[in-house]
């Protein structure tokens, strides 16, 4: 939680539930408005209801980076906030996923709705506080004021203000002007968050120009600005070798053996883990950016078990110290890694379980997709 937008600020009260719903993020922009909610003020709609939104492409099988959203909207979900997971269709069509074939993208929706379920362990569904929703994009566009609030995010916006947005799409600043279609996306998703009547807006720090976008266009019109919450982006197993700003170091779908799928198997998981990189004395690895963010929130420990002639059992509560034993060769970095891999295995198997025995939507994606 960035300094300029600490709870600290504002009444005492609201600072533990504030902590608690946002717990895990890498950074929280206009807090004051959530704030102003939990201490009985007006929420988006007019009533004291706080409702959350996340806006995903359907485009493919799930990685190990969908686990920490579903962390951040449980966080949500028990601090009484109403969630709406928007299943972008549109905007994929935009994006060009499954080459803009809608009954393709349609299913890939419907394996994410399958997914997150799972991921929240079958949350009570609804509009009500502490209850998830799944919308459509095709469902939220056809209200009536949709397409005005669209041209009202697009008014006075610069096509080089709309191109610094385009890595929210995975796309080079120069990538689209021969597609038109793409400078409306950023206007597409201001236009959602207004139109849900969102208080907080959330993705992974790859989303946040967009919510910047959003911010700017509600200072222009004079509408409440969500506070927006960004969330940690794994990188790849390879290790960050690209610009941290272009997000090309990140853990991705499209490069399987770069990244944890959630259906991989435990073989699959060792084998992958087995090639990450780890150097010792140098904490920036993907297998601690693993420890942190999904092994030791999903599970509370680090268990390293090492064969006995290497050394002996250990637990680890604390990623700082396990990091130090890393590099002071109290910990072998192969045992670390099988030791990240347990946990993993552990926090997947309610989703290979679940998939094992309903296994028709992913058979159906991976189809689509290719995937195995």
């Amino acid at each position: 939680m960035s300094e300029d937008d600490s709870p600290s600020m504002q009444g005492e009260e609201s600072h533990p539930r504030l902590e608690r719903m946002f717990s895990g993020c890498d950074e929280v922009v206009g807090a004051e408005h959530t704030i102003s909610v939990l201490a009985g003020g007006p929420s988006h709609s007019g009533d004291d209801q706080l409702v959350a939104y996340i806006g995903l492409e359907p485009s493919g099988i799930a990685h190990l980076g969908w686990v920490i959203l579903a962390d951040t909207i449980r966080n949500m979900l028990n601090e009484g906030v109403n969630v709406i997971i928007l299943l972008a269709d549109w905007h994929a069509w935009v994006n060009d996923k499954f080459n803009r074939d809608m009954d393709k993208i349609s299913l890939a929706g419907d394996y994410m709705t399958e997914v997150f379920r799972v991921l929240l362990d079958w949350p009570e569904e609804g509009e009500g506080p502490g209850q998830l929703r799944f919308l459509s994009a095709s469902e939220v566009m056809d209200s009536g004021k949709y397409w005005e609030r669209v041209l009202r995010c697009s008014k006075n916006m610069s096509l080089s203000r709309v191109r610094r947005t385009f890595s929210i799409m995975g796309r080079d600043e120069n990538s689209s002007d021969h597609d038109l279609a793409a400078f409306y996306y950023p206007a597409l998703q201001s236009a959602d968050i207004f139109e849900l009547g969102v208080d907080i807006a959330f993705g992974g720090m790859d989303q946040r120009k967009a919510h910047m976008f959003m911010r700017e266009v509600a200072d222009r019109n004079g509408w409440i600005k969500a506070t927006c919450i960004h969330t940690p982006m794994l990188s790849g197993l390879r290790g960050s070798g690209g610009r941290m700003d272009s997000f090309d170091h990140k853990m991705s779908k499209s490069d399987p053996s770069n990244a944890i799928l959630l259906h991989d198997d435990a073989d699959s998981l060792r084998r992958k883990m087995k090639k990450a990189f780890l150097e010792v004395g140098n904490p920036a690895s993907p297998v601690f950016e693993v420890a942190k963010h999904v092994v030791l929130p999903r599970t509370g420990e680090i268990r390293v078990n090492p064969k006995p002639e290497y050394g002996t059992p250990s637990k680890w509560d604390d990623l700082d110290s396990f990091v130090e034993a890393v590099s002071k060769g109290e910990v072998h970095p192969f045992d670390a890694k099988m030791a990240i891999t347990d946990g993993l295995i552990e926090v997947l198997s309610p989703i290979s379980d679940h998939f094992q025995s309903n296994s028709d939507l992913q058979s159906a994606l991976a189809q689509i997709t290719g995937s195995q």
